[in-house]
């Protein structure tokens, strides 16, 4: 094992034994080297690399910080890296909405609140038939996050939020290719909707598997026909 990657693996063990918690500032550096038996040089390099995946916050003048540790921050990697995307892993990533998205919208059915159900309205109301395509969008993005986030699940919504923002290109080419999009979007969305507020698990959960299964289609045939 690398020197660096035995570093890494140290604080993570100071983490989940509870040494360190979440926001604690970690021990000067000398100290904390003698204590883990590290060379001060892989400590850093360890540093380094845990604040790149948000797990340590380094503060010039002041120290280093263990984050939040919130399933925000910490998959802000997994962003990084769904932002490289190429257009045919593009259909992997609306395979991956189609699996997280039902699921979250049957757990928001049982789970919702009247406040939550409140601001879903509001978001439909932002999108009409004379919206253009990326106002369109945009309270696309909203209207699921504000479902992955009424599911109660912070790490489930999070990876639903990744995913969602990196596939707004194909959702704006559907809207400009495709007759009757607008249209047939507001419709899906106010039928979701309509399930959560009965709180329909089931329904939620067919309507949202429709709903992506539908882009998801027009984006590989539209591939095909390229």
């Amino acid at each position: 094992m690398a020197v660096t990657d035995e570093a890494i693996l140290k604080i993570k063990d100071m983490i989940l034994s509870g040494e360190i918690k979440p926001r604690d500032k970690l021990p000067p550096e000398k100290e904390l080297s003698e204590r883990l038996g590290l060379s001060r040089s892989s400590l850093r390099e360890a540093v380094k690399a845990l604040e790149v995946i948000r797990v340590l916050d380094v503060r010039r003048g002041d120290g280093t910080y263990v984050t939040s540790l919130e399933p925000r921050l910490l998959l802000e990697a997994m962003t990084f890296i769904t932002d490289l995307h190429t257009d045919s892993s593009v259909l992997e990533l609306f395979a991956v909405r189609r699996i997280l998205e039902p699921a979250a919208a049957a757990l928001a059915a049982m789970r919702i609140t009247a406040d939550e159900l409140a601001t879903l309205r509001a978001l439909l109301e932002l999108a009409n038939e004379s919206t253009d395509v990326e106002g369109l969008v945009t309270a696309d993005v909203s209207f699921h996050g504000a479902i992955a986030a009424a599911s109660g699940n912070a790490y489930l919504a999070s990876l639903i939020d990744a995913l969602s923002s990196h596939t707004m290109r194909a959702r704006i080419w559907r809207g400009l290719t495709q007759e009757h999009s607008v249209e047939r979007t507001l419709a899906e969305h106010k039928a979701i909707a309509d399930a959560l507020e009965g709180h329909d698990a089931q329904l939620a959960q067919a309507l949202t598997i429709v709903h992506i299964s539908g882009i998801e289609q027009w984006l590989r045939d539209a591939m095909v026909t390229d």
